[in-house]
Formats: C-alpha cells, structure tokens, sequence
C-alpha cells in the first residue's frame, strides 16, 4: 500500500472507534468528492399502503432490447453513480446530523437519536407516514454523505454511524415495517453513496475493513429486492435500478440480468403505446418521464443495451405532458399530484409547454384524448395570444380508480385569463384519515355527485367526441352507484372562452344531484341569484360567473349553494401539496329527486364583464343564446344530448 493510502485507512479506523476527532472543516488530501446524479421530479409521499397489496402486475408483452453487451460491460463495469437524495435532505444541513436532527416537508426538525448517531427508527412525531418512510431511506443524511466524500471525517463518521445503526436495529427482513420495506430502493441507493464517499473521502482504492458492514447490507438489500419487487409502476422501476446498481457496484450480474428483466416487464405496462401511465396521477407521470431516462442512463453507464422501447415510450410520454400543461406551466392537477410545474426537456414537447412558449417547437396537436382516461385541451399554443392567456383544460374518464388515481370521473380542470378557474382539490398526502378519504372521493373534484349512494369507483366511457377550430364536445357516460346512471357532456369555447356542461342523472331510488364546482382559494364567491354565483380575487381583474339554465327540469329553491371551509361533511378545500390546506369555495348546483338535468356554464370574464342570454326552441334543440363581455354566441342542445356550437 501507498503512504497515503496507509493513513488513510489508519485515519478512518481512529475516527470509527472514537480515538481521534477531526474538526468538522477538516479533509484528507484534496478528495474531489462523488458525483451525484440530479434530483428527479419525485413526488413527496409514502406511497404503500399497509395490509394492502401493493404489487402492479405487467401486463403487457416485455421489452426485447434491453440485453447485456459483454464487452462494453467488462470495460464499464463498476460505473454506477450516486443516484442523490431527492430534495429529502435539503433542511438538514451537516450541523443537525452532528446532533441527529433531521427536517423535512414543512415540519419541525426533529432529534431522532441521542446525539452519537444511535437512531430511535420508531419514532413517528407528527403521525406522517412519508415522514417516517424518509426517516428509513437515509436520503436525509446527503448533505453528510457529499460532505465526507469531500474529505469532510466528522461528516463521514457520523452519516457511517447513522446508516450502520439502521442495519444494525433492522436486520433482514424488514418486510413487516412498512416504512422500512417501501424505502428499501431508495436506502440502498443511499447505501450505495455511502459507500462511494468513503472511497472518495478517505482516498482510498477498496473498502476499508471497518466498513465490510456496509457490502453486507448492501448484498441484504439485494436479496430483499430479488425477493420482493413491486412491479409495473415507479416502485417497481425504483427498486429495479437499486438492484442493478448493487449487481454494478459488486459486480453481480445475477442481480443485473434479473434487474434487466424486471425492467423489460415494467417499461411496456408503465407506460402504453399511447404515452399514459399507468398511475393516474399527472406528477407520477412525470416523475416516470425522468425515472425511465434514468433508467436508460443507469444501464449505459454500467455496459447494458437499454435498447429503443424506453426512448419511444419516453417520446410519447413527452407528448402526453406537453399537452397535461395548463396555461400557467402546470400541470392539471388530477389524482395524487401536488401543483407541480412542467419540467421543459429541452428537444421535447415539454420544453415549450414548461417554458410558456418562450423555448422549443409548440406541439402540432391542440387537443390530446388517451384511452388510458384522459382529454387535455387548449385553445391554442399562443399563435394569437400569449401562452398564458389561453384557455386549457381537462378531463377525466376510463379505467376503474387504482394507484394514485382519485374518484374522479368527468372532472374538469379549466384555466383561463392568465389563472386557475376551475381546480381539483388536490393530494392530501398518504395518511389514512378523514382529509385523504375525502380527497380522494367524487366530492374533492368538479363532478355531478350522488351523495346518498356508496362510491363505486365506476369505469368511464368517452361515447362521442366532436373537435372543431372553436369548440370541443365530449360525452361520457357511467354507473356512479348502485341503480344509478349518469351522463356529463362537455363543451369547451373558443372566443368567448366558456365551458358547458350538460349533467344528466337518474336513479331508481330517491337521490340527491350535486354538481360541483371547486375554484381557487384565492377566490372569494358569492350566491347572486337562483341560477348564478360569482367569483373573484379581490383586486384582479378577472371574474368568473357560474350559473346554470333551466333545462327540463325547474330550479327548485336552494339551486346553488356555496360550501366553504366545512369539516361536517368535509368540503370547500385545496391541497396544492401534501403539508398544505387551504379553505377553497365549492359551488353546489343541486336537484333531489330520481332525475336530475343540470346544464352549467361557467364563463371567465374581466371584472367588469358581464354575461347574457336568452333561450328558444329550434325544432328538437334547445338553443341558449349567450352574450359574454359583449361577444354572442349559440349553444344547442339536441334531442339526443349533444352540445353544439351555433354560431
């Protein structure tokens, strides 16, 4: 061994066993440090549910092209890089790991050991199983980790004891902590850094004998992940490349050829060959765009042919979220997402969506309809008006709810003027009480409800569809409960930018009809008569007036009513993210009775901007004739239910 090198491994001994104390600002020899690769668009949350089961089988034929090149991999072996922290240690700096304090979401920092690295893993302070399933991951001790990579001794010491604690207080299996298990992936990956900055840290060539505990761990985080893979969703794609990057690092290719599998499995059901995921939830999505072009990364960088499937399925994804971008560079917030912006990948669809237009080539497709259960659509790209000042929209309809989908079938979303008009209440977190429930029912999103009957979670059929330059018209149809049955059809406006909906529901049992609107919480609505309310942020110059038209059916007293900041029942609330409520209004259009005809219309004006109209007969269509800020147009309702635009 080198002169250096000797130190080095002297060094790390005394500091291990308590004999020598190195100032927090010390380094061995210049040490450049790991490379660490960039944080992805993950979503905050625990995700796994207990008693659950949380595997998502692959259904759809594997990929092909993902093999082993063997001779590219024996001169890359070895290469894998640290996958990073996800933001999860960005409040704890090296100082409160000295004292075995961590912070994270929103919450106050917490002291979770006794101040030597000795770690209490029960501890759950504040009742939050994504605090408790991060406590696990160790992705809190990155700061440390680069630190000692660095050079930095103390840091390195204390990010070693805190990890070898974790192995020694959860020794395999895990299995029956479900925080423990369901950050399985993202702890060996933290393990795998650990080990890296010890190298680097250190300057040493090979793992040091006081650090053997660590190949351990990593080998008991292998088996755990051979014995138990999630499948066909970011989980299983997580846990794929944590394997592969144990099978890299040790140089196991029992673990990188099923890694491979797994991978091949989960790319073709993950994402279908229309670019959808299989999440529902729009933040998902994107984090699965970023986490598959990690995994194509991944598997170069260790000699493995990622092949063409990822890319092309990763192309199309691309797409999708370029048209799931609202006006305002967000995505349509829908199923378990916070508000999140579009990531612009540049040479992409999403890097003119994610930049409003100022970078790349706007998407030749307006209007985007998946079969996987959406429709996104806009106005335009800005050929006309700026990007911001478009409208957009979506809406929800498809497969039964699963994963991180909500209850929310023929839910819209609307921007329009530069803001939010209609939203969706968003994602409560991963807690299982009363917010998420509700969160997640048909009463967090902007549908025709039938309280009195238990939620089927019902499969959605889109059963007509028209597309024109200045209107799109939808229809979608479902069993919502029990003898219940309920059509929504939809037309968006193009100049007047208005939305239509036509609800109609019948139940062979009395039942209440409630179509609701949920605004932004920035808005402050009122009740204007029986058939209008009005929103707005105080000092905007932008309204919206809702208001509804009788349509076959008289508008009983009560018609329209504002639910705001309620607990019993829960109602009138948004979550932009997980760690943050806030009382948002909810318009109640209400009938009771066995039927119901709610023909809503939701019209975004300037504050001095008002709205008109008048109805009539024409034949068998019903014709509701609109003046909007001083703009006319028709709407006809046919006598088979369609919404058409007249003039």
């Amino acid at each position: 061994m080198g002169e250096f090198l000797i130190k080095g491994l002297l060094l790390a001994a005394l500091v291990a066993s308590g004999l020598v104390t190195v100032s927090a600002g010390s380094a061995t020899a210049s040490s450049p440090g790991i490379a660490v690769q960039p944080d992805l668009p993950e979503p905050a949350g625990a995700q796994f549910v207990a008693g659950s089961n949380n595997v998502v089988a692959a259904t759809a034929a594997p990929a092909r092209d993902i093999t082993r090149r063997p001779a590219a991999r024996a001169a890359a072996a070895g290469t894998y890089t640290c996958s990073g922290f996800s933001s999860v240690d960005d409040a704890t700096p090296v100082e409160f790991l000295y004292q075995d304090t961590w912070a994270w979401g929103g919450f106050a920092p917490y002291k979770v050991g006794d101040g030597t690295g000795n770690v209490n893993w029960r501890l759950n302070p504040y009742k939050n199983p994504s605090w408790y399933m991060w406590l696990h991951s160790l992705r809190w001790l990155g700061q440390g980790i680069i630190a000692g990579s660095e050079g930095n001794l103390d840091a390195l010491a204390r990010v070693s004891a805190i990890a070898r604690d974790w192995t020694q207080d959860n020794p395999y299996s895990w299995k029956s902590d479900i925080g423990a298990w369901e950050s399985t992936m993202h702890r060996t990956n933290v393990l795998i850094c650990v080990r890296q900055a010890v190298l680097s840290g250190l300057g040493v060539a090979e793992l040091p004998a006081e650090y053997a505990w660590l190949d351990k761990s990593l080998i008991d985080h292998a088996t755990f992940l051979v014995n138990n893979w999630s499948g066909a969703w970011n989980h299983g794609t997580d846990e794929s490349l944590a394997l592969f990057g144990v099978g890299c690092l040790l140089n196991r290719t029992d673990y990188q050829d099923l890694a491979q599998q797994r991978l091949a499995a989960g790319i073709t059901t993950s994402i279908d060959p229309e670019g959808s995921t299989n999440e529902q939830s729009t933040a998902y999505a994107q984090f699965n765009y970023s986490l598959w072009g990690r995994a194509i990364t991944v598997l170069r960088d260790c000699g493995a042919d990622p092949g063409t499937t990822i890319s092309s399925r990763r192309e199309l994804l691309a797409k999708w979220l370029a048209l799931a971008t609202n006006s305002l560079g967000k995505l349509h917030q829908i199923g378990d997402s916070e508000v999140v912006n579009t990531a612009a990948s540049v040479g992409t669809p999403t890097e003119y969506a994610g930049s409003l237009g100022t970078k790349g080539i706007a998407p030749a497709d307006r209007v985007g309809t998946y079969s996987a259960g959406y429709v996104f659509g806009r106005t335009g790209w800005g050929e006309t008006r700026s990007f911001a000042q478009e409208s957009t929209y979506s809406v929800r309809f498809g497969p039964r709810r699963a994963l991180h989908g909500h209850s929310d079938h023929t839910s819209l979303t609307y921007t329009a003027r530069g803001r939010d008009i209609l939203i969706d209440s968003g994602h409560a977190g991963y807690q299982t009480d009363m917010w998420r429930t509700w969160a997640k029912s048909p009463f967090a999103h902007s549908v025709m409800t039938t309280p009195l009957s238990a939620d089927t979670a019902p499969a959605t059929t889109l059963t007509r569809s028209l597309i024109k330059p200045n209107a799109d018209f939808y229809e979608f149809t479902d069993v919502p409960g029990a003898g219940i049955s309920r059509t929504r059809a939809v037309l968006v406006l193009k100049d007047p930018d208005v939305v239509v909906a036509l609800d109609r529901g019948a139940s062979k049992t009395a039942q209440q009809f409630q179509t609701l609107w949920h605004l932004p919480s920035d808005q402050q609505a009122s009740v204007y008569s029986r058939t209008t309310a009005l929103a707005m942020k105080p000092g905007e110059n932008t309204r919206t007036i809702l208001f509804q038209v009788p349509y076959k059916q008289a508008l009983p007293p009560g018609a329209i009513l504002l639910k705001q900041a309620q607990t019993a029942p829960i109602q009138g609330w948004h979550y932009p993210t997980i760690t943050a409520r806030k009382s948002a209004p909810t318009l109640m259009f209400a009938r009771s009775g066995y039927s119901a005809s709610i023909l809503s219309f939701i019209a975004p004006v300037r504050a001095s901007g008002a709205v008109t109209y008048a109805t009539r007969w024409v034949g068998t269509t019903y014709v509701v004739d609109l003046t909007v800020a001083g703009v006319r147009t028709s709407v006809g309702i046919t006598a088979g239910g369609s919404l058409v635009r007249l003039a």
